[in-house]
């Protein structure tokens, strides 16, 4: 294993300090806890948060800031944080009007952040959240009861955070949150596994011309491995088992995220994207809104994710092009 760190053990602090360090012009470190938290003034508007197992990067952290995430709460490399820390974010997050969490559908995440909603309740703070579920690859991996939650919980970061900055109420939120979480969904590909520093290896190995369709963004198993195929095949495989999935007609309006796992360079991302492009042209599908980048990783896994989201909603095609202030939107 070749990685620019210290000590693995000290990942996870060392990489909060230093992005505090490098961003301390919009973020900061909570003292004690690892969290991150916007430096914007308290203007009592729901405070929105997320956060899950580190290794993801720029997710979650990266997308604090005005107009998205109040706070982001970090675990160790794929764990997740325990109560008291999302309890403190909470509180951090706190305007007095109440919070909204989102969650991506990891039972240990699930489990965590509930406990904490309990906790804050109890002191006082009105919570509540939504479970993100989109990829639509296989249900009932690891750790996971149904569909996983990935790069979509990006989108529900953005739309829900403009929400929160325009005023709406925790019910109001939560309201979206319900309608917009099944009308995300996600797919992706692997073509080699992350290595967690702590363990030194990858967790899963792929031969030299095999490529996995459906991995999660821990490495989790997927639903298929074939030999290596050019970006055109690759693309029609994700096209059509996300179009089916919609059940999608020429004439439907939809937004898509082209998101890197962390080891593919975006030159080959955007051949990716020129591929989808074409395929979803052919369907007659008009794509109203484009993401393309790093946005959900797996530390160094080689591979990529593809997201539709449906945008007959006009409020949430304004939401996802609205600008804000953070480390990674863009």
């Amino acid at each position: 294993m070749k990685k620019i760190i210290n000590k693995p053990t000290d990942v996870l602090p060392e990489m909060l300090d230093g992005l505090a360090f490098v961003h301390s012009d919009l973020v900061h470190r909570v003292e004690g806890f690892d969290i991150i938290a916007r430096n914007a003034e308290k203007t009592g508007k729901v405070g929105v948060i997320s956060g899950g197992g580190s290794g993801h990067e720029p997710s979650h952290a990266g997308f604090v800031g005005d107009g998205m995430l109040s706070a982001a709460v970090c675990g160790a490399v794929f764990t997740s944080p325990t109560p008291d820390q999302v309890l403190e974010a909470i509180k951090e997050a706190d305007e007095g009007a109440g919070v909204f969490m989102v969650i991506k559908n990891y039972s240990g995440d699930v489990m965590n952040f509930e406990m904490a909603q309990d906790l804050a309740e109890m002191e006082g703070i009105q919570v509540a959240s939504v479970i993100v579920d989109d990829d639509i690859a296989v249900e009932d991996s690891l750790y996971t009861q149904g569909k996983r939650g990935v790069a979509g919980t990006i989108f529900v970061h953005k739309i829900l955070g403009e929400m929160a900055r325009a005023g709406k109420s925790l019910e109001e939120i939560k309201a979206v949150a319900d309608e917009l979480v099944p009308n995300i969904h996600t797919v992706g590909l692997a073509l080699s596994g992350a290595t967690v520093p702590e363990v030194g290896k990858p967790g899963f190995v792929l031969e030299e011309d095999e490529i996995e369709f459906g991995i999660g963004i821990h490495g989790e198993p997927g639903y298929r491995k074939e030999k290596m195929q050019p970006s055109k095949a690759l693309a029609k495989e994700l096209v059509e088992k996300l179009t089916d999935s919609f059940d999608a007609k020429s004439g439907d309006k939809f937004g898509i995220l082209i998101n890197g796992m962390g080891a593919t360079p975006l030159m080959e991302q955007y051949v990716f994207a020129n591929d989808v492009a074409e395929l979803l042209d052919q369907k007659g599908l008009a794509i109203t809104y484009k993401k393309l980048g790093n946005y959900m990783t797996s530390i160094d896994m080689a591979g990529l994710s593809l997201t539709l989201i449906k945008l007959e909603n006009e409020d949430w095609r304004a939401a996802l092009e609205s600008p804000v202030t953070t480390i990674a939107w863009g």
